[in-house]
């Protein structure tokens, strides 16, 4: 795996695991990890230095033997190949599978494991499990995915909406669509 697809996903979880918020954030009540499982597609997502210059963003997610989820996020880079980082989510207990602590697997998180697990907390899910917007306490980061590749825009406001509700900067949110270097778009 390429270093940069391993600082991605070292930087990811600690970041996550860092920052506060004045209010609780509230997640959804209960998450059926089967239903999870599966391929989304990132919409939209609050900038992070660690995915800078990612468009077509993916995540797949599979539930392991032993209760947890293993992660594969990808991005493409233009003029570059794909980075992919791999890792495993472990449900927070009493939370409904709606919090998940995840640790991707590079150096970083095998020199401190703890302070490598960030928070993914599940804070919209459609009930056919079609869309989903994942945050963090400290209001820091937020991704907008959804199981196509698109979103239609009432959907997507809808989202927005919602997130600008529980106090995250949405105004800073960047949409793939965006991100897309002109000469891949064409």
């Amino acid at each position: 795996m390429r270093i940069t697809a391993l600082l991605l996903a070292g930087c990811c979880t600690l970041l996550a695991a860092c920052g506060g918020a004045d209010r609780p954030l509230a997640t959804v009540n209960q998450v059926d990890l089967s239903r999870y499982a599966g391929g989304w597609h990132e919409i939209a997502r609050l900038p992070q230095w660690f995915q800078r210059g990612c468009y077509n963003s993916t995540a797949e997610y599979s539930l392991n033997p032993d209760g947890t989820v293993k992660v594969i996020n990808r991005c493409q880079r233009e003029d570059d190949e794909p980075a992919v980082a791999e890792g495993q989510a472990s449900v927070v207990p009493d939370s409904g599978n709606a919090r998940l602590k995840v640790r991707f697997d590079n150096w970083f998180s095998r020199l401190l494991p703890k302070i490598a697990e960030g928070n993914y907390w599940i804070i919209a899910l459609d009930k056919d499990y079609r869309t989903v917007m994942v945050g963090e306490p400290g209001r820091e980061y937020l991704w907008i995915l959804s199981r196509a590749p698109t979103l239609p825009d009432d959907q997507y406001q809808a989202l927005v909406d919602q997130a600008r509700e529980q106090g995250f900067p949405v105004d800073e949110l960047q949409r793939n669509r965006d991100l897309i270097p002109s000469a891949v778009a064409r």
